[in-house]
């Protein structure tokens, strides 16, 4: 199984603001919607409940503390470990945040699939964990510009395990 963390983050590593994201960038969503489609996406329960509903096309897996804790069609887990031993059948599932979760599965990931956000949000109040170039390499980057559609430049990154 490859553990893939899959995220937009600013030059600051900012992701979002009061369980929010900061930005609107339509392309990143179609990057993120192709990458995941047909996955297992784990994330924390704040993550979870940011979105209307369960994503389509995706099994989610929550990681919660609440041990009551039920969303319909979903797969509940107290724990990353535990999180990852409900995707056993899938050969790439994506961690998808937020921050906390982030920092928990980045040392047991993979690959990265970054979209790097050309700004910096200095009010925001999740951060991604800084990717150590010693252990990680970048293999591919495509930029995109800024368009009537996308207020910020961006760069759909990947990154290895050095």
């Amino acid at each position: 199984m490859t553990i893939t963390l899959i995220a937009a983050v600013a030059e600051n590593n900012a992701l979002g603001k009061d369980n929010k994201m900061i930005w609107h960038l339509p392309d990143d969503f179609k990057h993120f919607k192709t990458r995941t489609s047909g996955h297992h996406i784990i994330m924390g329960r704040k993550t979870f409940e940011s979105f209307p509903s369960p994503l389509p096309n995706r099994t989610s897996v929550i990681i919660t503390r609440q041990a009551d804790y039920k969303a319909d069609g979903c797969i509940i887990a107290g724990s990353l470990d535990e999180a990852l031993n409900a995707c056993p059948q899938d050969e790439e599932v994506f961690v998808i945040g937020g921050g906390e979760i982030y920092n928990q599965s980045i040392s047991r990931a993979d690959k990265l699939d970054i979209t790097r956000v050309h700004a910096e949000f200095p009010d925001a109040d999740a951060y991604f964990p800084q990717i150590d170039e010693s252990k990680w390499k970048l293999s591919e980057a495509i930029f995109h510009p800024k368009d009537e559609k996308h207020a910020y430049e961006m760069t759909f990154q990947v990154y290895l395990k050095a």
